[in-house]
């Protein structure tokens, strides 16, 4: 037996459904996990992350760029951005006499240009520091762009806390006060180690040159050798002790004939009391020889 109150909903529901207009079924879309994936690229580790899908190396290379573009001017954690003119870069290296045995190291690299134009133009290794990631990552796109990838390198760091020891020629573009606080460091590398400045000197340490461009000055220095202390000398069979006194590449003696002297990386000139010179070369820590004369340290100052 039907109840009344059913049949009443069987006959509200025709209704209902007799009144309803059919939805058309959606359009059939591909299915995005069957097309193939974009490459992603892998961005270093220090910078933040930023992965993006590119189609080809050259993509790859050029994305960023629309991301981030550096502003003359722009603030940075010591100073401002503004890079050095390419026409004095190329007069500092070529006073350096930078060649494919160089290791360059550029003290807060920027864009990358000092290092790209000492590899690409002097053919040497060359690597940048600089402490905006972004920075870093720009310069890497343009030594990519040019070929140098293994020839160039940057990374993001404080030049402050940088191992740099390794470098055959240093440049930067700082200021006055942070020369001065890098100095230490600097006259810590290797003797001969080529140092150049953009526009700005290291205090007391005068210069073994200047640069000087159409457009701008530069400062070249070559790290002096450690020869301050007490030296035996046998000059042309004649024997005698000096002290010699140091400030820089600038040397005062006390004894025997000797009466000043200069240095410039390992190579050493003498005057004496004559008027005649003593050039040479200073051999490690002890040792000193030129044509007719030697010296060997006795003691250290």
């Amino acid at each position: 037996m039907i109840r009344p109150w059913l049949l009443g909903l069987g006959l509200l529901a025709a209704r209902a459904a007799a009144q309803v207009t059919p939805v058309p079924a959606p359009p059939s879309l591909p299915d995005p996990l069957a097309a193939p994936r974009p490459r992603l690229i892998d961005l270093p580790s220090d910078l933040s992350p930023r992965v993006v899908a590119l189609g080809t190396d050259e993509a790859a290379n050029r994305h960023g760029d629309d991301i981030y573009q550096p502003q003359v001017g722009q603030p940075g954690k010591d100073v401002i951005w503004v890079p050095t003119p390419e026409p004095l870069i190329r007069a500092m290296l070529a006073a350096a006499r930078v060649t494919p045995d160089d290791f360059v190291v550029d003290l807060g690299s920027g864009d990358g240009r000092i290092p790209i134009i000492a590899a690409r133009e002097f053919g040497a290794r060359a690597h940048g520091i600089d402490y905006n990631g972004d920075m870093v990552a720009l310069a890497r796109r343009l030594a990519d762009r040019q070929g140098l990838r293994g020839k160039v390198s940057f990374q993001r760091g404080d030049i402050f806390e940088s191992d740099f020891s390794t470098a055959s020629v240093v440049t930067l573009y700082l200021l006055p006060s942070l020369n001065l606080k890098l100095r230490p460091q600097l006259l810590a590398l290797r003797p001969g180690t080529r140092v150049l400045s953009h526009a700005f000197d290291m205090g007391d340490w005068e210069p073994d040159q200047v640069i000087r461009t159409d457009v701008a000055t530069g400062y070249l220095w070559f790290v002096p050798a450690r020869v301050e202390g007490r030296w035996a000398f046998e000059v042309q069979g004649q024997r005698f002790a000096a002290t010699l006194t140091q400030k820089f590449q600038n040397l005062s003696a006390r004894g025997g004939p000797l009466t000043s002297g200069r240095l410039k990386g390992n190579d050493i000139t003498l005057a004496l009391a004559n008027g005649r010179e003593l050039k040479g070369r200073v051999l490690g820590d002890d040792r000193m020889v030129g044509p007719g004369w030697s010296a060997s340290r006795i003691a250290p100052r």
